[in-house]
């Protein structure tokens, strides 16, 4: 039977370097819902869509939207847009859009279906709360906000992006406002989770921490 382990936590908390090494590190398959939300985002602004619209404008949009996540890439519509979706036009409208109902439950049984093929390791914003709330590992990974600006900005800078840090430290408090306070699958740590801050840390001492647990759990 197929595992899966979920991590959750805020923008920049370093979920998605953790969750790809984590994932190889198990033999796992690393699932990016992060990345299928910002496909879906993009699909929608192409549409012509935004923040403003309607669940009865989104709907049918989505009816003719294909998303799907393979072998580390994000195809929408059956086209690559692994670096299309990395903009931060489409972070924003991720943010934005999923705190619609009809995207969440759109990409619910997708991330879901994933787990029929192959164990995961999962990542985003309900993985433990709501999509996976049965996985066999549970973990909330933070950052302060002053550190998780500083790892989007260098991020972005080596993709070729201008940052600007003040700029980018206000959007992610916007974000965590708006994804804690939704009320559709809010951000929150679940009650089972274990809470990694990794302010601070290196990449290999979260990897380390989780690891620990994970082998605690399994000896």
């Amino acid at each position: 039977m197929n595992r899966v382990i979920a991590i959750d936590g805020p923008s920049g908390a370093g979920k998605s370097t953790i969750a790809r090494l984590l994932a190889n590190e198990l033999g796992y398959q690393y699932l990016d819902t992060g990345a299928l939300y910002r496909a879906v985002a993009l699909s929608l602004l192409h549409a012509g869509l935004n923040e403003d619209s309607t669940d009865n404008e989104i709907i049918p949009a989505l009816e003719k939207t294909h998303v799907s996540f393979r072998g580390g890439k994000v195809f929408l519509d059956h086209k690559d847009v692994s670096q299309e979706i990395r903009s931060p036009e489409a972070s924003h409208f991720a943010s934005v859009f999923s705190a619609r109902r009809a995207v969440r439950e759109f990409l619910l049984d997708i991330q879901r279906e994933a787990l029929h093929h192959a164990s995961l390791v999962a990542e985003g914003r309900d993985m433990t709360t709501v999509v996976f709330p049965y996985a066999s590992g549970k973990f909330y990974l933070d950052a302060s906000t002053e550190e998780r600006a500083r790892r989007r900005a260098l991020e972005l800078r080596a993709k070729g992006y201008e940052v600007d840090e003040d700029r980018m430290r206000l959007d992610i408090l916007e974000r965590d406002a708006r994804d804690s306070g939704r009320d559709i699958a809010p951000l929150r740590k679940a009650e089972d989770a274990v809470l990694i801050d990794s302010t601070g840390l290196s990449v290999e001492d979260v990897l380390r921490k989780i690891l620990a647990v994970i082998r605690e759990v399994d000896a």
